[in-house]
């Protein structure tokens, strides 16, 4: 497809949708990402109502806590010395050698040891400044959590909610008809107004015949000719295909061509399903 995500659904341990996660019992692999606000407030609400009343609660709540606790043990803020706490020193230690006898070699004072902690200290904040500020702790954040924990990939749910076919299926507004497919299977339509985009999905669709291909389309409002929108072969035809432009589509069309697609659909259709924009 010219516009799938090249490669389709990606398994993973989450799935498209935090109902269908704690659904599924997955509520403790949502505790890292709950304690990191990486979550919508209705997601969010969903975790509450669900974890209130679940034998795995207090396990749940007890991770959060863990995880909250890392990240403000490991990225707590450093305090700034006094302005004037270097120069006081600097002004002491040269008082305290001016008094000290000659004849006698200088043991190390508290004041140096200061110094040297001072001077280590201000230049471990330098490196820390360096790698990035805000971002590096973002960055750091999410993987203290993953990995002191032993959680789940933070990033990779993270991921999966950007991915363009997630955007669509996780859409609030998300739309989704399903049609039995000529010769077996199932086409199931998901779309969004609001990304502007629909998902195709073909489940149990026999390959097209040998030389042929599965080609989408989109019928355009105003009655003008058919758009192409990328062919599926056997091996991308049971993955997802995301098409944009939504709002100026009446229908998606599927038809049978040869293999590389056709400027023009090759009749009959094999599938015509109305699209609610």
């Amino acid at each position: 497809m010219s516009e799938n995500t090249g490669g389709g659904f990606v398994r993973r341990m989450f799935a498209n949708d935090i109902a269908t996660d704690l659904a599924e019992g997955r509520a403790l692999e949502l505790a890292e990402i709950y304690a990191l606000d990486a979550l919508s407030d209705p997601e969010r609400a969903l975790i509450d109502n669900y974890i209130k009343d679940a034998p795995e609660g207090p396990q749940f709540l007890e991770r959060v806590r863990q995880a909250r606790e890392t990240l403000a043990v490991s990225f707590a803020a450093e305090e700034e010395p006094p302005a004037a706490l270097f120069g006081n020193i600097m002004d002491r230690i040269t008082k305290d050698a001016a008094t000290l006898p000659t004849s006698e070699p200088a043991a190390p004072s508290v004041a140096t040891a200061g110094v040297d902690d001072l001077a280590a200290a201000r230049a471990k904040r330098g490196e820390r400044r360096r790698f990035g500020g805000a971002r590096g702790w973002l960055v750091g954040a999410a993987a203290a959590a993953v990995i002191a924990l032993g959680g789940v990939g933070v990033g990779a749910y993270v991921a999966a909610q950007n991915d363009p076919v997630n955007q669509v299926l996780q859409a609030q507004d998300v739309q989704k008809k399903t049609a039995p497919v000529p010769g077996g299977g199932t086409a199931t339509i998901s779309a969004s107004s609001a990304k502007d985009s629909f998902v195709v999905l073909m489940d149990g669709v026999a390959p097209a015949p040998d030389g042929k291909v599965y080609q989408l389309w989109t019928l355009p409002k105003d009655g003008s000719a058919p758009v192409p929108q990328g062919t599926m072969d056997a091996e991308t035809l049971s993955k997802p295909a995301v098409v944009k432009g939504l709002s100026s589509a009446s229908s998606v069309a599927i038809t049978v061509e040869p293999t590389g697609g056709s400027s023009s659909p090759t009749l009959p259709l094999v599938l015509v399903v109305a699209l609610s924009a």
